[in-house]
């Protein structure tokens, strides 16, 4: 699928975002994990151009988007930018972890640009943390220092999926990072974490997670986001971990494009 490339520069950085699909079509919007690139979407863009106008983009302080320092603010700031830039008032929202994270705060602060979202095992960034998963938070910069860089990529990819075809390109991203870009993105996505007593985003959401999902609190906590929320479906890939789109990509699209159809007609 032909994709055109376009980059939005200010404030001295330049992010990286590409379109495809007919113009006119409603659009989607899909945004990657912490630590990877656009590329994570490539065979999902093939499916959805045919129906959809597509965006993919390079969040910044990844891929591309590099030398940035990022930011939650500064990405969702940037995504705004983006839909902007190409005239769009609303869009569906499709992210991965820390993807998922990023539109969570977009229709938090924007809910006007979003139509609907589908969230890939990532967290609920409005939910209460026990006291335990607070110390945890605060921990991992420390903890995270003393990891080599070979080592730090090398958990990531394994807690993401056992597919080594689908580890292949998330690994050359991630190999793109220096050890300090790496901890800055982690500890900076924590910042998408606020509770938020009462809120409910009410919006139609996909919540798609991987049954043997151990990163973070996200295996317990996606369930209980869910019940939360009054427009929400979710849907347990078995035998995944983090990256039921990848691991499982036949029942995951197959879960995108009715939900979209639906939806976005």
């Amino acid at each position: 699928m032909q994709m055109q490339s376009y980059v939005l520069t200010s404030a001295g950085s330049s992010t990286h975002y590409w379109l495809s699909g007919p113009e006119g079509a409603p659009l989607v919007v899909l945004t990657h994990g912490a630590t990877i690139d656009h590329h994570e979407w490539d065979a999902t863009v093939t499916i959805l151009a045919g129906h959809y106008r597509v965006l993919t983009w390079d969040v910044p302080g990844h891929g591309l988007s590099r030398p940035a320092d990022f930011s939650v603010a500064g990405a969702v700031e940037r995504l705004v930018a983006i839909l902007d830039t190409v005239d769009a008032r609303q869009a569906a929202f499709v992210g991965h972890s820390l993807g998922g994270n990023l539109h969570q705060e977009l229709v938090f602060h924007h809910p006007e640009r979003v139509r609907c979202m589908v969230c890939v095992d990532c967290t609920w960034n409005f939910q209460k943390l026990t006291r335990w998963e607070s110390l945890l938070v605060k921990s991992a910069r420390p903890i995270l220092k003393f990891y080599p860089h070979d080592m730090l990529v090398n958990q990531s990819l394994a807690a993401t999926t056992s597919s080594a075809a689908a580890q292949e390109p998330l690994h050359s991203a991630m190999n793109k990072l220096s050890k300090d870009e790496f901890i800055q993105i982690m500890m900076a996505a924590t910042d998408c974490l606020h509770y938020e007593p009462g809120y409910r985003i009410n919006k139609p959401l996909l919540l798609i997670l991987g049954d043997l999902d151990r990163t973070g609190n996200i295996r317990k906590a996606m369930p209980l986001w869910a019940k939360e929320e009054p427009l929400a479906r979710l849907v347990i890939v078995p035998d995944t971990k983090h990256a039921p789109n990848l691991d499982a990509a036949e029942v995951f699209h197959g879960e995108l494009m009715g939900f979209l159809e639906i939806q976005l007609g």
